[in-house]
């Protein structure tokens, strides 16, 4: 590499990881985030006794046994007393909705996911890949300034700036408004660890026949422990499920390369948002597809993701202008 290249490779490279950005597109992943993990603890407390306590269906000496050889370890392993349980499920969902809502995101934001992860750690043979992507998130929102647009911390940045000098001692609380590098190292870890989910789980699908000879996606249909909506009349289309499958296998192993020029981004992106929909809708897993959706959210610009929702405030503005009071029936 001649002495030109290196100034040009270094400035690419530092664009890349740490030119600043705005926290649009972080706000809307940290708000749906947020959500879930409360809907998760909210799952969890439902039925607390069969996840934890002494009657729990999978045992603290199993889950130990099971994780002897790897660094897992949960607080939830020692404890039996059912209101500690409670009272902790309360705070994750609490947690969870203030992380969700932009309140204290630098305490409610490593709140709600260390709570998620103690619970994840216990619930050994409960998990699914919604936790793991909530996890891979929340973890990720940790590093990021989400909170600085669309926040109740952005509203209380506002009224502590004009406030006195008591009340600039809070500001620590808040994070900055305005662009962040630290959005841009955030978004780039999600999307590396998005596209490492992709490889990994295409290069899985390549080691099944069914993948090659394009019948996949009819077991996956036709499975009765998924199924939430009856497909089974896809069977009548054998091409079509085979193109499906193969679509789907390609989709997952090039979006590691094809997900970043701009040209092919967003037609992998509406892939995405077709094949989780379709995970959604017919296999019953409705939070997971949903959840990634949102995930894939972190290949869509500050500025795009900003248009998405000006339209959509247009949209609703003119949803409810049509239902006001101009077509209400006159008084007589």
């Amino acid at each position: 590499m001649n002495a030109g290249m290196q100034p040009r490779f270094r400035d690419k490279w530092n664009q890349f990881w740490f030119e600043p950005r705005t926290a649009h597109t972080l706000a809307v992943i940290r708000a749906f985030t947020g959500a879930m993990m409360a809907y998760m603890h909210a799952v969890w407390l439902m039925r607390i006794g069969d996840f934890f306590g002494p009657a729990a269906l999978v045992s603290r000496e199993t889950i130990q046994l099971v994780h002897q050889a790897d660094f897992r370890w949960s607080y939830l392993w020692y404890i039996d007393s059912i209101p500690f349980l409670i009272f902790h499920e309360l705070l994750g969902v609490l947690s969870g909705i203030a992380f969700s809502l932009g309140l204290l995101v630098r305490i409610t934001g490593p709140l709600a996911w260390f709570l998620t992860l103690m619970v994840c750690h216990r619930a050994t043979g409960y998990l699914f890949g919604l936790d793991q992507v909530v996890m891979m998130l929340s973890l990720y929102l940790l590093v990021a300034n989400s909170s600085g647009i669309w926040s109740i911390d952005r509203w209380l940045q506002s009224r502590l700036a004009i406030g006195n000098a008591t009340n600039q001692r809070f500001q620590w609380l808040l994070q900055k408004a305005g662009p962040s590098e630290w959005n841009t190292i955030a978004t780039r870890l999600m999307q590396f660890h998005l596209c490492v989910v992709y490889l990994f789980g295409g290069i899985g699908k390549l080691r099944g026949e069914m993948w090659w000879d394009g019948s996949a996606m009819w077991f996956a249909f036709a499975s009765y422990e998924y199924q939430s909506m009856d497909a089974t009349w896809l069977g009548r289309f054998p091409l079509l499920l085979a193109l499906v499958t193969h679509g789907t296998l390609i989709w997952e192993v090039f979006y590691c390369a094809l997900i970043w020029p701009r040209w092919s981004r967003y037609w992998f992106l509406a892939a995405a948002l077709i094949v989780h929909s379709g995970i959604a809708m017919f296999m019953g897993m409705i939070t997971f597809g949903f959840m990634m959706i949102v995930a894939n959210m972190a290949f869509l610009d500050p500025d795009v993701m900003l248009r998405i929702c000006q339209v959509f405030q247009r949209w609703r503005g003119q949803a409810s202008s049509n239902t006001g009071p101009q077509n209400a029936p006159a008084r007589p």
